[in-house]
Formats: structure tokens, sequence, C-alpha cells
């Protein structure tokens, strides 16, 4: 069982509106961390230009900039670059770990995601990546 950190800072990047309500109150009132949302990868890059989540969690269907775009632009950045991602899509089941491994990012949760386990599934992502 994955050790679940309070005040952990998450940044969830989905354009679906009730996708970023659903995680938003299960990891603050389920794990006590700390949820910022975003709608876009533009508004998440603006956003990290002056904070640094623990995590990050990334739909990869999005309008505007694609995720790879994103990740290309979070690992380039000195700043941004050491940030853990995990993929939170439907097409989840579709990439293997050389794939993940690739787009730079630690795991892949499915869409629809189970509320009550969401945050420990993160917690197991993040102590598989040290």
């Amino acid at each position: 069982m994955a050790v679940i950190v309070p005040n952990q800072s998450v940044l969830l990047i989905d354009d679906d509106a009730s996708i970023r309500e659903i995680v938003q109150a299960c990891l603050s009132d389920l794990a006590g961390w700390k949820v910022k949302t975003v709608a876009s990868a533009q508004e998440a890059l603006n956003w990290l230009g002056s904070e640094r989540p623990d995590v990050i969690l990334l739909d990869i269907l999005m309008p505007g900039m694609d995720a790879v775009t994103f990740l290309q632009r979070l690992r380039a950045s000195y700043l941004t670059q050491t940030i853990p991602v995990i993929l939170l899509t439907v097409q989840a089941r579709w990439y293997s770990p050389q794939q993940l491994q690739q787009l730079s990012v630690i795991d892949a949760i499915a869409k629809p995601f189970d509320p009550v386990t969401l945050s420990e599934q993160i917690a197991q992502a993040l102590e598989r990546s040290h």
C-alpha cells in the first residue's frame, strides 16, 4: 500500500470541467492534497511559470496544444523538467511502459477511474518512479 503524503500538490490538466471537479474533490477531500486545475495545456504552462506541483495529471486528448507538445515544453524547461507526470486518459491501456518512458511520464491512469482509490494510484506511481 502506497503512502499518501498530506499536502501534496497536484496540477490537473483536463478540458472536461466535470473531471476537474471530481479529481479536485477526491484528492483534496480524501487525501488532503492541494489541487490546482486548469482547462488547457497553455494555461498549465502559464501557471507553471510561477508554481511547482509535486505531480502533474495530464489528459491526452485536449483542444489547442496537445499533450505531446505540452510534455516537450515541460521537459525543455530547467524549472519544470523533473516534475513527475501521470496521464489521466481513456487511452491509458494503449500505452506500454516503453511508450510512457518515451513520453517521460511515470504512469497512465484510465478514465473512468475510481475516485476513492485515485490518490493511492497516484501515490503508488510516484513511489515506483523513485
